[in-house]
């Protein structure tokens, strides 16, 4: 009996220990792909229909030195991404915000949420 527990609790450390290790590893991107782009209103000059409306979350704990310089292009380049996969046109209408979020907790620990949103558009 504690050599089957001690298996099982061998495994859950095992994956305990690999599991954040996963969110590491590279995803690979396919190169040649062309992104929709981010136009602005008196840029569409053809009728178009709104396929959906993108909006990405993403929330930092801590302090987010890497983000903080790129956060117009993490934004842009997340935007196309999704748009990407929705086969979209292009880009409409970009938001982009960012709040400090205080957790009552533990307040030495500070937390910002960033918040891009936009309309993917598909011409007709």
């Amino acid at each position: 009996m504690f050599k089957s527990i001690r298996l099982v609790m061998a495994f859950l450390l095992f994956v305990v220990i690999n599991l954040p290790a996963c969110s590491a590893i590279p995803v690979t991107k396919e190169e040649n792909k062309e992104l929709p782009p981010v136009l602005k209103q008196d840029e569409l000059v053809r009728p178009y229909i709104q396929i959906g409306r993108i909006q990405i979350v993403r929330e930092v704990y801590g302090m987010d030195y890497v983000l903080e310089p790129n956060l117009y292009d993490w934004a842009i380049n997340s935007l196309r991404e999704e748009a990407y996969k929705m086969n979209a046109d292009a880009v409409i209408l970009p938001e982009f915000t960012s709040r400090k979020i205080t957790i009552v907790v533990f307040p030495a620990f500070p937390s910002t949420e960033y918040r891009a949103s936009a309309t993917a558009i598909k011409f007709q």
